[in-house]
């Protein structure tokens, strides 16, 4: 099968979701069939570059930056994403016809360009829902329920309806459905997140020995740092164990609140906690090795539920998690069921203090919670069975193959 997928983010970008894509797209290949990557691109030179990457063809069209740029800068050019896709890739799309369609979200101005795509192909089109948004913005503060929110409102639901399956990450995010969309005839089901088990061939990091944290029990915190993920909640975990000498915490990401952050620290003299920008996913997963703790945090005022990329990642490094969830949170019974992290409702400071200091002082614990969730990702979160999942819906024989799977392309 000829297969486009449509991210936000593909690599070299560290965010989640281009690891997400880049393991799916991987394995769709491996399984025998042909597969596009288009993606925006900040970097290219060019209104249009194609290159081969481990056998897929990625289409990066020149947008110009969206993730960090200013909010209008940003507003402008992601709302203008399926035309300037669709215009810069018009040729393309037309040379390379596809059978279906997987599109990506965040973000929500996939919609136009999936509806025009169909139309041309003829062909459905899948989307892996990983982020219900204006809704977490306006749950968060960030938004409030005016003529900028009933435009995304318009924009999320267009997205919706351009889909013939709709992927949630969570069985809540059902709910969400059921409860802020009734009547309305989507064709819904819960696809987990999933992660590659193959081990890749990371660099040789010492983030450890450089920084200073030989002898120290590090809590790593990895991924998008901003409104939702309630920084300020690790600030205070940070905070309130300063007499700790043995605790130390590390964030690695970039964000709307990094700068905010970085003047937050400062003001408040932590030397227990440290801000580094992002990193590739090469090191990221390197990086994720030397340490101790996978940190979780998400805001509690938000109601959609939300199962963070970057959990993944700490599972594969067989991290124990420690995890401060938004109420309702289907991440937190999971982890608990499993023994694979300790968690507790954001806002609950004592809980979350509690719990860092329970895996801090107890080696063992944390090995045994790692392997833990070492074994659920394993068990529940492998890509292979989220490639399974998509493709039943749309049975047909590989169109192509070649001795590694898939077809091969040329940059053309």
């Amino acid at each position: 099968m000829r297969i486009l997928i449509l991210v936000d983010c593909y690599y070299p970008s560290s965010k989640s979701g281009a690891k997400l894509i880049h393991d799916l797209a991987a394995e769709l290949l491996r399984q025998g069939n042909a597969v596009i990557v288009a993606t925006p691109s900040e970097f290219a030179k060019n209104a249009l570059e194609l290159s081969v990457e481990e056998g897929l063809l990625i289409a990066r069209i020149k947008t110009g930056r969206i993730k960090g740029a200013s909010k209008v800068l940003r507003g402008l050019r992601e709302v203008r994403l399926s035309v300037t896709l669709w215009r810069k890739g018009r040729n393309f799309f037309l040379r390379h016809p596809c059978e279906l369609i997987v599109f990506y979200s965040p973000t929500i101005f996939f919609g136009a360009l999936v509806r025009k795509l169909k139309s041309l192909w003829g062909c459905p089109a899948y989307l892996i829902l990983r982020d219900i948004f204006p809704q977490w913005a306006v749950d968060a503060g960030v938004l409030r329920r005016g003529s900028g929110y009933r435009f995304l409102r318009t924009k999320e639901l267009d997205q919706y309806a351009a889909a013939d399956i709709i992927g949630v990450q969570s069985p809540a995010n059902l709910e969400y459905f059921a409860r802020q969309l009734p009547g309305n005839d989507y064709n819904l089901e819960v696809l987990y997140n999933w992660m590659s088990l193959e081990e890749s061939n990371c660099p040789y990091s010492s983030y450890r020995s450089q920084l200073g944290l030989q002898d120290k029990v590090v809590f790593f915190y990895g991924g998008n740092i901003g409104t939702a993920q309630d920084m300020d909640n690790i600030i205070r975990l940070a905070w309130n164990l300063r007499s700790e000498p043995h605790i130390c915490f590390l964030l690695v990401g970039d964000g709307s609140e990094v700068e905010r952050l970085k003047a937050l620290i400062q003001e408040r003299s932590l030397t227990n906690i440290g801000l580094l920008p992002a990193v590739g996913q090469a090191e990221y997963l390197t990086m994720l090795s030397e340490f101790d703790v996978g940190l979780v945090s998400l805001d509690r005022r938000l109601q959609t539920q939300n199962f963070p990329g970057k959990v993944l990642g700490y599972m594969h490094a067989s991290l124990p998690i420690l995890a401060s969830l938004n109420p309702g949170n289907d991440l937190k019974d999971l982890l608990e069921e499993r023994n694979a992290g300790l968690c507790c409702i954001n806002g609950d400071d004592e809980a979350f203090q509690n719990h860092a200091l329970a895996l801090a002082r107890d080696a063992d614990l944390r090995r045994t919670h790692g392997q833990n969730a070492r074994r659920l990702l394993e068990h529940h979160f492998s890509v292979t069975s989220a490639v399974k999942q998509i493709l039943a819906h749309f049975q047909k024989p590989p169109a192509f193959s070649c001795e590694a799977g898939g077809a091969r392309w040329s940059p053309s």
